[in-house]
Parts: structure tokens; C-alpha cells; sequence
């Protein structure tokens, strides 16, 4: 049978290449021509294309001789004496007849532009859309032991196919496997940097790319197995280190996935030296286990969380290490103290790792018992469920092990597991460990491959920190198979090296809400990720990708902003808007003492956006915070219904917005220093003292738009059993947003190293700041307007 790769062809194949090692390795598009190696280039590129189309025209043939044998079988399905069912017909010949209209098209459509060759033709199109198209390829691979299964079957059941399967098998070189992604390569070798085909070629060269490396990592042949006491092999089908809930505590287990069951087990304290051993806490038979409650189950454990202060003070602590370590590593003599720091940030980043995740992973053996698991991602929640669900789809037998035997198992888990550390920085090397800091704009435009109409929304998720977090959400596109949302989010990335896309269909049935959660489950259509490259990411120009989740196909778009840029402010041209305006010329041209787009915004936030979930923190949508930022430049008299009707996280994202582009920040650059010395302060008195006495330092319109967002911002903290934002939450969304100095100022107090440094020690300061007068309010913004002799203190 046809099998991929097995065609001696350079259509697109399902590995990548391979190190000296067995790994996969991603090699990096060379760079075009320059002038002089035009002519031979050309004449290169030419000979490429001819050989590939040479190679597709061979494997055309192949595909259109199994076609030929199609149309009797089904002819004979209907009939009394059948070779074969329809159902086993569809199994065997699954996608082929897709796959070789996919190549015919692609052929018919290459083959003139090689006749009339010349440096104008393009045909970087052509091998986009044909990357395009490799679902069609994932859609076979998942269908291919089946389909083997059932040829084999039938030829052992029926002479006149076993004939006919003889005639239909195609035998090749194997070693074409990654021709398709090479001459992609060897065609970037040979065209010029400046040509149309170059960007197109590589857009080709990524989406292939991720797509292969999905696969990859499906048929990864490192899985291995054990044999049971009856001689079956019990195969390692998934491993991972999860946060388990006992007894009402957190602890760090490390889970193994087999054929036939679930295993819990937990490293066991070991001399140096000495092999590592696991513990079994607990295993389930796949056959038994399950994920609905059953009624007769034991009480849930309840979920202890940790206010995110403490979470977000962690993350700086850990980066004010990792700026500590880097420093060291040049001193002379730091190694022995780059040991120390490291060993503390181990111990840091994997509290982290215990405490951060929330997202509730149950499950259930058939005598009620309940197990769970907190993750921090739905990405990883969903992949484990799907691998459970897909092994239990077989025809599994309830497997009781014996003591022994189950020791056997437990021991035997060191050999076999794939993940060998947590996921902390410690455990990587200094190049894996470096992500990116910054931020990623991220277009996503639409979504194809559904098979009927839903209700449908993707959320973003970044990792950091040795997890993934989600930082942003699609609107939700309504009874739709091809919703186009073009929605773009601006993502803050810290340390981060992927990108993951979730699609889901939105449940508003109030039937379906999980009795363990209290909360309505939406469905996940389909996942996917990619590696966030910086080589590629930080590019000015917007890169368009395509990420390939269960035959749905998602486009995005995205770009990159090192921290370092994104923290600038940039002073406003044109002095007639209010974004990059000094409020003082803002104020005084409106005769008012607090801005109005910062009235208008709190005004509607407190309206109807004081109860959303993550206010403030959640992403709004980018082109509506540059469509309001455009209203109020401009002065639009539709200004209020633009409001009313605004998605409210867009809302809050213009305010942020707003005093993100101020050209001085809203307590002064002249002040900054005096703030980070006073919140420095040990003793309460003398800090009180030189808080409040810099406070009424601040310029009129400066010290009323303060008090006037803390009074705001306390609010929204009165709601936060409903909102999740606390007085910690918003000193750190807030903070360096209004305290980060101009670029000048910065540069002049020779405070700022690099980026990280900017967060993890500038940060903490302004955070802490903030939080400060959010716990200490000097004098509400009502109080102070009543109190006309406030501005009289001398200074």
C-alpha cells in the first residue's frame, strides 16, 4: 500500500531530519543571492524545480494506478459476493483520492512556469498553498495502523485482494522522507532576497515546518516499553510532572501513561550517588477509569489558591536571580556563588511551579475514588485527556497488578520516562532557558475546517517560568464553520519560546454545567503550537503562520517588540490629540483637572467591567484600543457610543494605554529617584513622611488624575472575590506603567543595564510604590476637591 514514506518522490513527507543523534533538527533557510550569482542562480533554481517536478510526475502515476482498481471493488461492494465493504473500501483507500488531486493540482499549475522560465516567474505561491494542504497528510498518518490492520485482514480473508494488494504496493528509496522541506531549502539557496518568491518560499518553509514537527512528535519512536507477566508489552505512551492535591496539600508528581493503565508515582529521596527510584502512590487500569463523577463518589478536595501577589512577587524575586547569576558569571571569581544563587532559584521556580497552577484535572476509578490534579494550561489538561480517551477506545482488560509485580512496574519507570527534570531554569541550559522578553503582537484572522456551524473563540497562551499561562481571548464568532475574527492582542512575553492557539466552541447549555466545578465546560476544537524563533519572530515585518489542530487550520499573524523598545516613551508629533500629550497641555487646553478620556474610561469600567474576570490583566483587542485611541486623538463626537458599545477589556487596555504613552510618566521623571529611595525606607514614620511629602510635590493635574485612578482602582479591588484582581494585581498592571521613567531620564541616572534588569529590579520599586498608596490612600479625590488649602503646603 501506499504509504508516504515510501514514494520515491519529493512530495511533502512526514519526518524531519535527523542529527547525528536521532534528533530532529530544524535547519535554517540560507540566505538569497546577491547580484552577481543571479544568472547561475536562476539556472539553478530551474534545475530544482524540474527535479521536483520530475519526482511529482512518478509519484501522479503511482497514485492514479491505485485509483484503478477503485471502481471495480465498489462495484462489486453492492453486489452478493463483495470483495470488499464499502466501510473496509473508505479505511484502505482513506485520503488518497484528496492527496493525489492536491498533487495534480500543484503539478499542472508548476509545470508552465518551468516551460516559460524567466527571473520574473514565481512559484512561491504555488508551494505555500501546497503546505497549505498538509492536513490532509496528518489526516492519513492518523488513519494509517487502521487502515494497515484492515488490508491485512482482508487479504487473509479473501484471495482476490490479496492479489490485487500485491499489484497495489509501491516500494522507493527511504531516504526521501524530508525531500520535500530540502528543496524548499536548496530553491531559498538560489533565489535573491529581494525577489517576490523569497518571503513566500519562506512562509512555506515555517508552515511545513510546524507541521512536520506536530507529527514528529506523535510518532516519536523514542516511546518504549515493558512486558507484563503474560508476555503483552505494556507501552509508555505519555509522561510529565503534574500537581497533584492530597490530603489538602500540593504535591509535585510525576505521572506515567501506559497502554493499559495510569500510574502516580513520586521521586524518593536519594544519597548522591546513588540511582533515583520512584514511589507508587497510586495506579488506575485504563479500563476502569473515568472522568465523569460518579454519583456515588467521595467529596472533591477542595483547591487551595494562593493570592497572585504572591505569585507575581515570586516571578520577580526569580528575575532579580537571573540577573544576579548573569552578573556573576563575569566577575572573576563568582562560580561558587553562581552555584548558590542557582540553587536558590531551583527552589524558587519550583514553588512556583507547585503553586501556580489552578486548572482542575479529575479523575475517578469505578469504586468513586477521586484524583486530582491542578495544570496551568487547557492545552495540557486537554492533551492528557486525549491520550487517555484514544487508549481507551481499544478493547482494554482490567489489569490488577500484584505487589511485586507493581514494584517491578514503578522500578522501571526511571528507564522509560521521557521527562527527566522539572521544567525550572536550573535544569536547562543557558541557551534553551533564554525566551524572549518583550512583546508579541498577534493577529488571528480566521479558522477553517469545521464540519458543521458552532460557536466559536480562540484563546493565546505564552509560556514563562516553566509554564504556560493564557493571556488572551478571541470574541466569540456565532454559528459559524469559518469564522473570521482578524482580532490582534499585544502579549507580554517573559522568557517565553512558544505560542499556543486553543479553539474552542462555546457551551451555553446551563445543562452541561460540571457538578465538581460549578462551571460550564466549552468544548476544545482543536490545539496547536509553535516556536517562537527569535531569529524569526523579531523581524519588523508581520510574519504569517498557520497552525494545524485536528484538520482545522487557524491563521495568524505575528510580530515581535523587544522590551527594551517597548518601554520607551515617545513624545507625540502632532500636540492636538492626547496620547504621547503632557497632561499638563491635555488639562489646560480642556480646562479640567483630570483628563477626560481617563474620566470617560474609569466612568465605563466601573459601569459595567468591575466584575470581569482579570480586568486590567486580560488583553484587549489591539485594533479596538487603536480605534478608541484614534477617537479620542481626534476628538470624535461618537466618542460615548464607541464606549457603550466597546468590548470592556478594549476599554481598559486604552487607559493603560494612555498612560503607557505619556511622555513623562504621571509622578514625574524629576521625582522617580525620591519615590524608589522612600519605598526603600525600613522605618513606617519616615517612609510615611516622604511618601506623602512627594505626593504633594506632584503638579496639580499629576497628583488629581492619581488620586483619582486610586480611588478607582480601590474599587475595582472591593470586587475582587468576583474579579480576581486584588491591590497586588493592580500595583503590578498599573505600576510601572505610571512610575517607569522617560528614556532620557533613564539613561542620564544610569540605573538601566538591559531589559531584564528594567523589570526585575526598576519593577519591583514601582510596583511596591504603587501598592503603597493603593494600602495608604493619602486623601480620596472627593476630600481633596473640598479641600482647597491642599496645593497651598509649601514644598
Amino acid at each position: 500500500l501506499p504509504y508516504i514514506d515510501e514514494s520515491p518522490t519529493m512530495s511533502p513527507q512526514l519526518c524531519v531530519a535527523q542529527g547525528p543523534d536521532g534528533e530532529p533538527i530544524s535547519p535554517t533557510p540560507p540566505e538569497g543571492l546577491h547580484e552577481g550569482d543571479l544568472g547561475k542562480g536562476l539556472e539553478m533554481k530551474k534545475l530544482v524545480l524540474s527535479g521536483f517536478l520530475t519526482s511529482e510526475e512518478i509519484y501522479i502515476n503511482q497514485l492514479e494506478a491505485l485509483q484503478l482498481p477503485l471502481r471495480p471493488l465498489k462495484a462489486t461492494a453492492t453486489t452478493s459476493q463483495p470483495v470488499l465493504t464499502l466501510q473496509q473500501i473508505d479505511t484502505i483507500f482513506y485520503k488518497i483520492q484528496d492527496i493525489l488531486e492536491i498533487h495534480k493540482e500543484f503539478y499542472d499549475a508548476l509545470s508552465p512556469s518551468i516551460q516559460q522560465w524567466d527571473e520574473k516567474v514565481t512559484v512561491g505561491h504555488l508551494f505555500k498553498k501546497l503546505a497549505s494542504q498538509l492536513g490532509v497528510y496528518k489526516a492519513f498518518v492518523d488513519n494509517y495502523k487502521i487502515a494497515l490492520e484492515t488490508a491485512e485482514k482482508c487479504s487473509q480473508a479473501n484471495i482476490q485482494f490479496q492479489k490485487i494488494s500485491e499489484n497495489l504496493k509501491v516500494k522507493g528509496p527511504k531516504d526521501s522522507k524530508d525531500s520535500y522541506k530540502m528543496a524548499i531549502l536548496d530553491l531559498l539557496k538560489h533565489t535573491p532576497e529581494d525577489h517576490p518568491d523569497f518571503p513566500l518560499l519562506q512562509d512555506a518553509l515555517r508552515i511545513s515546518q510546524n507541521f512536520l514537527s506536530s507529527i514528529n512528535e506523535e510518532i516519536d519512536p523514542r516511546r518504549t516499553a515493558v512486558t507484563t507477566p503474560k508476555g503483552e508489552a505494556r507501552q509508555l505512551v505519555k509522561d510529565g510532572f503534574l500537581v497533584e492535591v492530597s490530603e489538602s496539600s500540593r504535591k509535585l508528581r510525576h505521572v506515567f501513561l501506559f497502554t493499559d493503565l495510569l500510574l502516580c508515582a513520586k521521586m524518593k529521596k536519594t544519597a548522591v550517588g546513588r540511582h533515583q527510584q520512584y514511589e507508587c502512590k497510586w495506579y488506575i487500569p485504563l479500563a476502569d477509569l473515568t472522568f465523569q463523577t460518579p454519583d456515588d463518589s467521595d467529596p472533591c478536595p477542595s483547591i487551595q489558591v494562593l493570592p497572585e501577589h504572591e505569585i507575581e512577587e515570586m516571578k520577580m524575586k526569580i528575575s532579580v536571580l537571573k540577573n544576579e547569576i548573569q552578573k556573576e558569571k563575569k566577575a572573576p571569581k563568582g562560580q561558587s556563588r553562581v552555584e548558590r544563587l542557582r540553587k536558590k532559584m531551583n527552589e524558587q521556580e519550583s514553588w512556583l511551579l507547585l503553586h501556580s497552577p489552578t486548572i482542575p484535572f479529575r479523575v475517578h476509578n469505578k469504586h468513586g475514588k477521586t484524583f486530582l490534579f491542578l495544570l496551568s494550561s487547557d492545552y495540557e489538561r486537554s492533551e492528557w485527556r486525549e491520550s487517555i480517551q484514544k487508549l481507551q477506545k481499544k478493547d482494554l482488560q482490567v489489569c490488577i497488578l500484584t505487589t511485586y509485580e507493581l514494584q517491578v512496574l514503578t522500578n522501571s519507570c526511571v528507564k522509560l520516562r521521557t521527562v527527566h527534570n522539572i521544567p525550572v531554569t536550573g535544569n536547562k541550559d543557558d541557551e534553551e532557558s533564554s525566551g524572549l522578553y518583550g512583546f508579541l503582537h498577534v493577529i488571528v484572522h480566521s479558522a477553517k475546517g469545521f464540519k458543521e456551524s458552532a460557536n466559536l473563540y480562540c484563546t493565546l497562551e505564552v509560556d514563562s517560568f516553566g509554564y504556560f499561562v493564557s493571556k488572551a481571548k478571541t470574541r466569540v464568532f456565532r454559528d459559524t464553520a469559518e469564522p473570521s475574527w482578524n482580532e490582534e492582542f499585544e502579549i507580554e512575553l517573559e522568557g517565553s519560546q512558544y505560542l499556543r492557539i486553543l479553539c474552542y466552541e462555546k457551551c451555553y447549555d446551563k445543562s452541561m454545567l460540571n457538578k465538581d466545578d460549578n462551571e460550564i465546560v466549552d468544548k476544545i476544537m482543536g490545539k496547536g503550537q509553535v516556536q517562537l524563533d527569535p531569529q524569526t519572530v523579531q523581524s519588523k515585518n508581520w510574519q504569517m503562520d498557520v497552525i494545524e489542530m485536528n484538520g482545522i487550520k487557524v491563521e495568524f499573524s505575528m510580530k515581535f517588540t523587544s522590551r527594551d523598545l517597548s518601554l520607551k516613551r515617545t513624545p507625540s508629533k502632532k500636540q492636538s490629540g492626547v496620547f504621547g500629550v503632557k497632561i499638563s497641555v491635555v488639562t489646560k487646553r480642556e480646562r479640567s483637572k483630570v483628563p477626560y478620556i481617563v474620566r470617560q474610561c474609569i466612568e465605563e469600567v466601573e459601569k459595567r467591567g468591575i466584575d470581569e474576570v482579570g480586568i486590567y490583566r486580560i488583553s484587549g483587542v489591539a485594533t479596538d484600543i487603536q480605534a478608541l485611541k484614534l477617537a479620542f486623538d481626534t476628538n470624535t463626537k461618537d466618542i460615548l457610543m464607541m464606549l457603550s458599545d466597546m468590548d470592556i477589556n478594549a476599554i481598559a487596555g486604552t487607559l493603560k494605554l494612555y498612560f503607557r504613552e505619556l511622555p513623562e510618566p504621571l509622578l514625574t521623571d524629576r521625582l522617580y529617584p525620591a519615590f524608589m529611595e522612600g519605598i526603600a525606607l525600613s522605618d513606617p514614620a519616615a517612609k510615611e513622611n516622604c511618601m506623602m511629602h512627594l505626593l504633594r510635590s506632584l503638579p496639580e493635574p499629576n497628583i488629581m488624575t492619581f488620586l483619582t485612578l486610586l480611588d478607582h482602582l480601590k474599587r475595582v479591588a472591593e470586587k475582587e472575590p468576583v474579579n480576581k484582581m486584588s491591590l497586588h494585581n493592580l500595583a503590578t498592571v498599573f505600576g510601572p506603567t505610571l512610575l517607569r521613567p522617560s528614556e532620557s531620564e533613564s539613561l542620564k541616572g544610569q540605573h538601566i543595564m538591559s531589559a531584564t534588569d528594567i523589570w526585575s529590579h526598576d519593577v519591583m520599586g514601582q510596583v511596591q510604590v504603587l501598592l503603597y498608596y493603593l494600602q495608604h490612600p493619602p486623601i480620596s479625590y472627593a476630600e481633596l476637591k473640598r479641600n482647597t488649602l491642599y496645593f497651598s503646603t509649601d514644598v
